[in-house]
């Protein structure tokens, strides 16, 4: 019987269905079962081919992969990879259930398949071990061209947890480091959106192409209580405001007179990526004098679990995601099987745990 991960891949541009076709099927454990030309077709050959995973177009002719997504996994839960130019109705699909994303080649530039399929292939065999969740209707949001902060009460999202507003000193001598991979564009959504306005300062790398995490961080400034913006070299870390790593650099924090800054670089990949998690831990752990707290979350691999030992030995209070709550159960479980966890919690309950924490 095999064991190969089953493949189908679907999209109206016939150069790139042949192009990822192609590549995928000369990858070990990999066999593409078939590919689709729109939603349409997916839907009928999805019974007939059984794949265990989706390669999905999320801009398509008649019915678009957010309507098609929304449609499919409550009865067919199928992990999906979207292949997206830069635009933002991604967020719309991974809000539907999508597993993860892979930014569309630039044919023009030389090596922008390379990057493209050595981005994509570990992405399928991700997916292929992935919990589907169903579509998290608080957090579906329309992209929108303005930054009118989107109120949670008035749009069904999770409204911020009640909780007796925290302290000066609280605020003010704690930043809070988040990590995350596979899953973790709804996940860190999830967390952020049920914290209060006068939260601490936050520092996010979440695994997520050049591009890409200027508009992640604009989708969630519209939703969250607290501002969220991309990082920029030199921005202070404050109270109410979370900054997100931006794709392609790495960003550590340091110590910069009375305030603590964020450092965004370019860099080799460390544990495999560009942000890394790692990268971003390790500095806190060395350069933070202040109380921190390390949480890690959903995603394959182990960036971040090395980074968040550094932080609990250097006495942070530290939260993994819990496995029932993942939709890739790797990073929180490499970090909690070596020790760099203080404790584990459900996606829903971290908020609580980290409030409760920031409360005592």
């Amino acid at each position: 019987m095999s064991t190969n991960i089953k493949v189908l891949v679907v999209d109206d541009s016939s150069l790139f269905r042949q192009m990822i076709m192609d590549h995928l099927s000369a990858q070990p454990g990999i066999e593409v079962v078939g590919y689709a030309i729109n939603a349409y077709d997916a839907k009928r050959k999805i019974p007939l081919l059984k794949p265990d995973v989706l390669t999905l177009d999320v801009e398509m002719p008649g019915l678009n992969g957010i309507e098609f997504l929304k449609q499919l996994l409550p009865t067919n839960p199928i992990p999906v990879i979207l292949v997206s130019s830069l635009n933002l109705s991604v967020f719309d699909a991974l809000s539907a259930g999508a597993i993860d994303f892979v930014r569309k080649p630039d044919m023009t530039a030389s090596n922008s398949k390379t990057v493209f399929f050595a981005s994509l292939v570990p992405k399928v065999r991700a997916a292929s071990i992935a919990k589907v969740r169903p579509a998290r209707q608080s957090a579906f949001v329309p992209a929108a061209n303005n930054q009118t902060r989107i109120q949670p009460q008035n749009q069904g999202v999770a409204k911020p947890m009640p909780f007796p507003p925290l302290s000066r000193t609280v605020l003010d001598s704690t930043i809070i480091g988040i990590g995350a991979s596979t899953g973790g564009t709804e996940a860190t959504l999830a967390v952020l959106q049920k914290l209060p306005a006068n939260i601490p300062g936050i520092v996010i790398t979440q695994h997520m192409p050049e591009g890409f995490t200027a508009m992640y961080a604009q989708r969630l400034n519209r939703i969250c209580s607290m501002e969220v913006r991309e990082a920029k070299n030199g921005d202070i870390i404050h109270p109410g405001l979370a900054l997100i790593a931006p794709g392609g650099k790495q960003m550590e924090v340091i110590r910069s007179g009375r305030n603590y800054i964020v450092q965004c670089h370019s860099g080799a990949k460390v544990s495999g990526h560009c942000p890394s998690v790692d990268v971003l831990f390790s500095s806190i752990a060395k350069n933070v004098a202040i109380n921190k707290v390390g949480i890690i979350m959903t995603g394959m691999g182990r960036d971040g679990a090395d980074g968040l030992l550094k932080m609990r030995q250097s006495g942070a209070f530290t939260i993994g995601q819990d496995k029932e709550s993942c939709v890739v159960y790797g990073m929180p479980m490499v970090a909690f099987n070596i020790g760099a966890v203080c404790t584990q919690a459900s996606c829903d309950n971290i908020p609580s745990v980290l409030l409760n924490h920031l409360k005592k």
